[in-house]
């Protein structure tokens, strides 16, 4: 009896396997079609999210992981920075301006940066009423996303709230954050990839947008929820994420659309802004601000079009 209830019990662990190694095949399969995107819940919370299709699985992304160092030693100059820029990070909490900035920023999705992006962007994105726009923007970011899943959870890095055993601006997402790797920050990828996105969009408020991008990672240090490292080495898987976007046929296609939809809710037909021009002018030459030009103009001119370079 005894070797009988030794052999049910290997032969239950061995079907436990079995079962575990189905279960995560069929998770990866289910990634190779999916991304998540988490919208509107707190980075790490687990709630609900919205499943898009991701123009790249995870495994199609560049390894975060091989092209980027980790997170800095602790003995190091770099983790000095880190330390430095926690404390600039708590000084700017005693602006309430900031600080309040920060706390709506916080709220990790696709809604928060649609409307925290709004001014810099020039004009609303809604699901409703910019579907071009706003699918490339949540298919875009919710690939890039991507890039961080692995070194998050294989770095595990502590967030320095815990470090230094103080409290965030965001104290209920503290116990969500606890079980997320700090390195690299989720919120400033996103930031970062949606002004990328953006800027491609709409070109003419390429610095308005890249500076409310840039602020929306550095956000994260007056959180207190991330280091000054985290937010670089986000910024750079991003832009490398960004980059890999470009060679989606599928991507390239809804990125067009987008930039059409952009032009017809402005009203701008062509490259060019007709508005700068009036409407006596007949030149069919045009500086890249959108006023006429010549034959002598030099730098860059838009002739019947196209984009010219006039030495």
């Amino acid at each position: 009896m005894g070797d009988i209830l030794y052999l049910c019990t290997i032969k239950m662990k061995q079907m436990k396997k079995i079962f575990a190694l189905a279960a995560v095949a069929m998770m990866a399969a289910m990634s190779a079609q999916a991304q998540r995107l988490r919208v509107g819940e707190p980075e790490g919370s687990g709630m609900e999210e919205e499943v898009v299709n991701a123009y790249f699985t995870q495994g199609e992304m560049p390894d975060m992981m091989v092209f980027l160092p980790g997170p800095p030693d602790s003995t190091s100059v770099a983790f000095m920075n880190d330390v430095a820029r926690y404390y600039w990070g708590k000084e700017m909490r005693k602006d309430p301006e900031r600080a309040a900035q920060a706390t709506r920023d916080a709220v990790y999705g696709l809604e928060t940066i649609l409307t925290e992006f709004e001014e810099a962007f020039g004009m609303k994105i809604t699901k409703e009423d910019t579907p071009e726009i706003y699918k490339v923007l949540l298919e875009g970011t919710a690939t890039c996303d991507s890039i961080c899943t692995k070194p998050k959870r294989e770095y595990m890095r502590r967030r320095p709230f815990m470090v230094f055993n103080e409290p965030t601006l965001t104290p209920e997402d503290e116990e969500a954050l606890r079980k997320n790797g700090s390195f690299p920050s989720g919120h400033t990828l996103l930031g970062w990839s949606s002004a990328l996105l953006m800027m491609e969009i709409n070109p003419d408020r390429a610095t308005e947008i890249l500076a409310r991008g840039y602020r929306y990672g550095e956000n994260r240090l007056v959180v207190g929820a991330h280091w000054q490292s985290d937010t670089d080495a986000a910024r750079l898987a991003a832009s490398a994420a960004y980059a890999r976007l470009h060679t989606s046929e599928r991507f390239l296609e809804q990125m067009k659309k987008a930039r059409a939809e952009y032009a017809e809710k402005t009203g701008q037909t062509t490259e060019v802004r007709a508005l700068n021009a009036s409407p006596q002018q007949s030149a069919r030459i045009y500086r890249i601000d959108g006023t006429p030009a010549d034959k002598t103009t030099r730098g860059i001119v838009i002739e019947e079009g196209k984009k010219k370079i006039v030495p």
